[in-house]
């Protein structure tokens, strides 16, 4: 009787917090659901890969730097990665959805969601008061990629031409030493990646290369730099998302928590292929 209250209860929520334009997805990770568009912006694998990468202990404050539909500080919650997260997003309609998705997940106590510029960031986070910055930035470059006509999708993941430096420059003065900020961004981008984060201070100490398939090149890179930290870069061991015919690696379904027995070939929408539908 109790479980069916409790199924009951869950479904009026989901209604009231979510139009019938949106789903609520099961993120598969202790019990966390998450608001997005039927149609439209929906986050990747990135994300995930993302937050299984980032070393963030149990007690730290972290900053997600376009947090978009708030995905990322869900699933570090649900890794206990983290104990307070500033979830900022300049997007109105964005920074609602992943207002609700709080909401919906009773998280009010410890994930603030800002909706606002990074520009601004001193106005709501004090320098020097963060242990880490996560940040999933769009990769589109100015003037290198085709726009897109929806709205969402075009903000999601075309960069404005001092997007990293202005992700970069709020995340050096938010952290306290030797704190961390942690990205996913294009493997053929890694250099241009690591010269900018060295240009704020923000030195690279470990990267991980993410590739589709073993004999396929790398197509995401994994990054964790240190706030004044001193040089000497930490090469970790590629990740391979899929065997040959297709099915998951045995990593990649740890990463997901799938149980290994489980041949599993394909992943659902929010879990596509990298690079497909990135958070800002």
């Amino acid at each position: 009787m109790r479980l069916l209250m409790r199924i009951r209860f869950c479904q009026v929520m989901n209604r009231v917090l979510c139009d019938e334009n949106e789903t609520v997805e099961d993120l598969q990770l202790n019990g966390l659901r998450l608001i997005q568009k039927k149609q439209g912006f929906r986050f990747g694998m990135d994300s995930v890969l993302l937050a299984d990468f980032a070393r963030i202990r149990s007690t730290d404050v972290v900053a997600d730097f376009g947090t978009g539909t708030g995905i990322l500080p869900l699933l570090l919650y649900g890794r206990k990665k983290g104990a307070r997260y500033y979830a900022i997003e300049r997007i109105p309609e964005m920074a609602e959805m992943a207002e609700r998705s709080v909401r919906l997940n009773h998280l009010e106590e410890c994930v603030r969601v800002i909706q606002g510029d990074i520009r601004f960031l001193k106005q709501w986070i004090p320098n020097q008061s963060l242990d880490a910055v996560i940040c999933n930035p769009p990769y589109g470059l100015p003037g290198r990629t085709l726009h897109n006509p929806d709205v969402l999708r075009e903000a999601a993941r075309h960069q404005e031409k001092d997007t990293l430096d202005l992700f970069m420059e709020s995340a050096f003065h938010a952290l306290k030493g030797k704190g961390k900020m942690i990205l996913v961004y294009p493997a053929p981008q890694m250099l241009q990646l690591m010269i900018a984060l060295q240009k704020h201070r923000l030195e690279p100490k470990r990267f991980r290369l993410v590739h589709p398939f073993a004999d396929h090149p790398a197509n995401l890179v994994l990054v964790e730099a240190v706030k004044d930290a001193k040089p000497l870069l930490h090469t970790y061991p590629p990740l391979i998302l899929y065997e040959s015919n297709g099915c998951l690696t045995k990593e990649l379904k740890s990463v997901y928590h799938i149980a290994e027995q489980t041949e599993v070939c394909q992943l659902d929408p929010a879990g596509s292929t990298p690079g497909a539908d990135e958070e800002t």
